[in-house]
């Protein structure tokens, strides 16, 4: 009678390997012997919390099977997240297991909860857009914290419609700042082109927005922009009792110093080099500025269309 052919696992949380044998999947091996994997639904690949990260051969994994490709279309898992109790394997590989206690069940059940199609993060190319309100400072002192809130309310509602109108969704808000991403899974053939229509839609949206402030106030409202395209993480970032889709890094860094640096050159939108290439073949017209950007090195090329 032949032996079964046995293949090894390299475990880098626990520093170890165990041996799997032909037949066995990824799960049922490492219980066998003794590893406490997570594994919610009884290993039937309806919960994801036995899911591994294949650091080094998957090309020795079995394809998914039907109920490991539901769960991966729901939570967007690239192709190295995989779940144990699916997977098969042919030959020597390396994983980390990526549910280890609680705390991570309980984020594994609320991604289970999200609509966003990237419920577990990604790296992706994105385009961000800053928004703030000029002179925001010296407005709101001369009114009590209730207007302010109420005027910001409507402020946001009223931006946060026309960001979704051109594809964009609100990431992230600070006092009047507004963080918009672009590109997030959306159908577009331009990230770039979405976002400058959104700005020229809040612009054209303040107008009405500004009569209303100057019958109730006395006020009005101007903004400024700063869009760049590039690499973020972005994922469903969950505190427990907040729970937002964000970016992070240093792109998005990017982005809050070119909307800073309008106050420089006088004007009220701004792009990266990298965003302007995007939509060059649409935007000829414009202004070059050579300007250095607070906490970053060099000099960058900013570009105001007309």
């Amino acid at each position: 009678m032949t032996a079964k052919k046995e293949h090894q696992i390299g475990l880098t949380v626990e520093k170890r390997s165990v041996t799997c044998s032909e037949g066995e999947t990824i799960l049922q091996a490492t219980l066998a012997q003794g590893i406490n994997h997570t594994h919610a639904c009884g290993g039937q690949g309806e919960c994801s919390t036995c899911r591994v990260l294949i650091l080094d051969g998957l090309a020795h994994c079995s394809p998914r099977t039907d109920r490991e490709e539901a769960i991966a279309d729901k939570l967007n898992f690239p192709g190295e997240v995989r779940l144990a109790c699916q997977t098969h394997i042919t030959g020597d590989i390396e994983l980390r297991r990526m549910i280890l206690d609680q705390l991570d069940m309980d984020i594994v059940s609320g991604q289970f909860q999200d609509e966003s199609g990237i419920a577990i993060g990604s790296q992706e190319q994105l385009t961000m857009l800053f928004i703030d309100v000029v002179n925001y400072t010296s407005l709101a002192e001369r009114f009590p914290p209730y207007d302010i809130v109420h005027v910001l309310n409507r402020y946001y509602r009223l931006m946060n419609a026309i960001i979704k109108e051109h594809r964009g969704i609100i990431s992230d808000v600070a006092g009047d700042g507004i963080l918009a991403i672009f590109g997030t899974g959306q159908d577009s053939d331009n990230s770039v082109a979405d976002a400058l229509r959104a700005v020229r839609g809040m612009q054209e949206g303040l107008k009405h927005f500004n009569v209303y402030l100057d019958k109730n106030f006395g006020i009005e409202f101007g903004i400024r922009a700063g869009i760049h395209f590039g690499e973020v993480i972005v994922g469903p970032f969950d505190t427990g009792s907040m729970r937002k889709l964000a970016v992070i890094g240093d792109n998005v860094n990017y982005a809050s110093r070119i909307e800073s640096a309008n106050k420089e050159f006088g004007t009220d939108l701004l792009l990266s080099q990298e965003a302007y290439d995007q939509i060059k073949h649409e935007y000829e017209s414009v202004r070059v500025f050579e300007t250095q950007l607070k906490g970053k090195t060099g000099q960058y090329r900013l570009y105001a269309p007309a």
